[in-house]
């Protein structure tokens, strides 16, 4: 297998709203994200992946871009932007930005231009579509099921093209614009009206502004839901046992789309491309991400988030259980083997963070579980993607009071809970588990007041643990979870078996200890994870050369007792690569 550069890489995600404020205005920017380089550096990474920084009204927090080549204000100017890369690049950094092109703001001069007129050169750029009357409504879904409408829009018609809900939870994915008596499609919220990519000139106009970034020195793209770029022919219904994204992923000229925009737009550049690509199974993924790299370097994947309704129910109370874990990542380890390629992730800006979702370990064990996710999750097959404060062990900030709540998703979420007959103290309850907020509290840099964000009141809540949890006490004590992620990734970076090995799952039945081999070349090394905050005792035969390469606990004994202890870690050279090993 090729070893290209992205493959053996370590991304860490920067969320620039939350990051560092230089400026003291309570919004993280781009010189603050400079003033932090030498950290990110020494956590070991090699790319810097930013969420959007573009010009926006912010309605989803910059995820609304209305300038696609252009830095907003609030995070500084283009000239800081360029000073960034030339930065990062001097400390052996890349930086790959968002690229959200299923939709655009709203206020984008191509939206603009689009609702001014039914003859406007810019009006097939997005999908405007007639409304229906209510004759033709009651026709095609009954009266009984007719959707909710607003009396106050055109009587003509009231009802929007088809019965599609957004997935913000904020109603109908259409939009009425009365200049042109027409509904507009928005899969997301009504300030995000979708691109029509069946359009020549919006692709062309795409992979322009693609270029124009790539000429500046970006070193490549993460790609908003770039998998739902290629809508079904004629948008129909959803009907019963489907969901939106069942109707919408992995459209039909998805994969023509793509492969035009690398011959278009990347051609003549290495660089690192990721999609974000939801309802992507693994035949799907083997051509987004596939070796010859006609399209993508890698996707992610979501089949792991909604183990606890994270994509598809995503408010509620749920637990993963450890089995439907690792069966998910069997499947996807073992069926991108040799073919594709694929990511690892444990949050991100849009999913909770890792402690308190895959495991729930008391104060105490908090630290050594977030080590023993990272060493499971991160020596497996693929490139491996941290969030801001993973490396820390930041937890979800539970935001519980609704005036604190910034998220466009949450606020739809928490009206529609009550809606449903719970109460507002319930409803917070499941939006502080899930919803976007909670995840993207500022980073916390110190214990002082501001948490060394900022001086000013922060654009969002900080999490009230930061006096315990930040970076300067962890640099400075060698056992935190900050020097065991360093560890982490140079082990990773040192052993071809972890970039280029095969996948062998150990204890697939086992509801308390995750395991694996890694195999390249007859070298096998072997990881193991406790996922329980309880000791688990394992009959192990793992011959006379087992050595242990790292592990999350100082002086453990596991070699000689095969005891692992609450949470525990570890990862051994010299196993048999198919080791027998059974519970008791």
């Amino acid at each position: 297998m090729n070893k290209s550069w992205w493959k053996s890489a370590v991304v860490y995600q920067v969320y620039p709203k939350s990051f560092c404020d230089s400026d003291e205005d309570g919004v993280g920017d781009i010189p603050g994200i400079i003033s932090k380089l030498d950290y990110i550096k020494s956590i070991g990474v090699d790319v810097i992946w930013l969420s959007p920084f573009f010009k926006s009204p912010g309605f989803d927090n910059g995820y609304d871009v209305s300038d696609y080549f252009s830095v907003d204000p609030v995070f500084g100017t283009m000239n800081d932007f360029k000073v960034l890369l030339n930065e990062a690049h001097q400390r052996g950094l890349k930086i790959i930005i968002d690229l959200v092109v299923n939709h655009s703001s709203h206020q984008h001069l191509w939206f603009q231009e689009s609702s001014k007129s039914k003859n406007n050169p810019y009006r097939n750029y997005y999908f405007w579509r007639d409304g229906l009357t209510e004759d033709e409504a009651i026709q095609r879904w009954g009266q009984d099921n007719l959707p909710s409408y607003d009396l106050s829009k055109d009587k003509r018609m009231r009802f929007p093209p088809n019965n599609w809900q957004n997935l913000f939870g904020g109603g109908s994915c259409w939009e009425y614009d009365k200049e042109t008596d027409q509904y507009y499609l928005h899969l997301f919220s009504k300030e995000q009206p979708d691109l029509n990519w069946d359009s020549p000139k919006l692709r062309q106009d795409v992979y322009d502004m693609m270029h124009q970034w790539l000429e500046l020195g970006v070193d490549g793209f993460r790609m908003d839901v770039i998998s739902l770029i290629s809508k079904p022919e004629g948008l129909p219904d959803v009907t019963d046992g489907q969901s939106l994204i069942d109707i919408v992923a992995n459209g039909s000229k998805v994969h023509i789309y793509l492969r035009e925009m690398r011959e278009v737009a990347l051609a003549g550049f290495d660089v690192m491309t990721v999609g974000e690509t939801a309802g992507v199974t693994v035949d799907e993924a083997k051509h987004y991400a596939g070796l010859e790299n006609t399209e993508l370097n890698m996707v992610f994947h979501f089949e792991i988030n909604d183990l606890d309704g994270g994509e598809s129910h995503k408010w509620n109370r749920s637990k993963i259980k450890l089995t439907d874990l690792k069966n998910i990542h069997k499947k996807w380890q073992q069926g991108l083997a040799g073919i594709a390629w694929n990511s690892l992730y444990l949050s991100n800006h849009d999913q909770p963070r890792s402690i308190g979702r895959y495991v729930r370990p008391d104060e105490v064990y908090r630290e050594r579980a977030q080590k023993m996710l990272a060493t499971v999750t991160y020596l497996m097959a693929g490139t491996p993607f941290i969030y801001q404060g993973e490396e820390l062990a930041m937890t979800n900030c539970f935001i519980k009071d609704f005036a604190d709540l910034r998220d466009i998703e949450s606020i739809n979420a928490f009206h529609k809970m009550l809606q449903t007959g719970l109460d507002a103290e319930e409803a917070m309850e499941i939006v502080g588990i899930w919803g976007r907020d909670s995840c993207r509290t500022p980073m916390q840099w110190n214990g002082e007041v501001g948490a060394g964000f900022t001086k000013a009141k922060p654009w969002l809540k900080i999490n009230e643990n930061y006096v315990a949890i930040n970076a300067k006490e962890q640099a400075a004590r060698k056992d935190s979870v900050f020097h065991y992620y360093r560890a982490l990734f140079a082990l990773r970076k040192g052993m071809d078996v972890f970039v280029m090995g095969d996948y062998v799952p150990v204890l697939e039945e086992d509801e308390r200890v995750f395991a694996y081999n890694r195999v390249l070349d007859g070298e096998s090394v072997f990881v193991l994870g406790n996922y329980t905050g309880y000791e688990v005792q394992l009959f192990l035969d793992m011959g006379i050369d087992a050595n242990v390469l790292m592990g999350n606990i100082v002086d453990s004994d596991f070699l000689t007792t095969k005891v692992l202890q609450p949470y525990e870690g570890v990862v051994i050279s010299g196993v048999p690569s198919m080791t027998p090993c059974k519970p008791l």
